[in-house]
């Protein structure tokens, strides 16, 4: 035994299966609403035709893979080990991710204060914040969709409804 001795930090089970369920829920929901919303279609073709993405929590997850691939979004699951990844958003840990991902904290307030690493091409990490952005204004109600996005957008009434229809169905369909 050595002078000090090694504590490990708690799991924290609830946390991490909050974080993992959601994660997993909005990798669905991107790819759902690459085919429902034109604005976010567009986002995705400006970027290249291989072009991989992944959003989790350090050091050791739970993470959603994004990929493009022939022109189609897919959600690849959440294991990044061995894939090439263009662009890497990566929150410090798990107390970090509950904050953004409970909503109790924005992505530009989480972004100054240091708590989101970015790895990768910034204008395209710039794009799949504004995916999110817009996904998350689709699946949240407009009370907690406000504390998520940096502005909440005016939208008519069609797209929002027609719009999260679309999305949750394919999204809890896996279409």
């Amino acid at each position: 035994m050595g002078i000090v001795e090694v504590v490990r930090a708690g799991r924290k089970p609830f946390k991490r299966a909050y974080v993992g369920v959601f994660l997993w829920f909005t990798g669905r929901a991107i790819q759902a609403a690459a085919t429902v919303d034109e604005q976010i279609r567009q986002e995705f073709d400006n970027l290249p035709d291989d072009f991989t993405f992944s959003l989790g929590v350090l050091p050791d997850g739970p993470w959603m893979l994004i990929g493009k691939e022939k022109g189609r979004v897919k959600y690849l699951g959440g294991n990044p080990g061995g894939k090439h990844l263009h662009v890497r958003l990566a929150m410090k840990n798990i107390e970090t991710a509950f904050l953004i991902l409970s909503f109790q904290e924005s992505t530009a307030l989480t972004t100054a204060r240091n708590r989101l690493i970015t790895e990768g091409e910034v204008p395209q990490a710039l794009a799949m914040i504004r995916v999110m952005d817009i996904v998350e204004v689709y699946l949240l109600p407009k009370i907690i969709a406000r504390l998520a996005v940096k502005r909440y957008p005016s939208w008519t009434f069609g797209r929002k409804v027609f719009g999260r229809i679309g999305i949750y169905t394919r999204a809890l369909l896996g279409i």
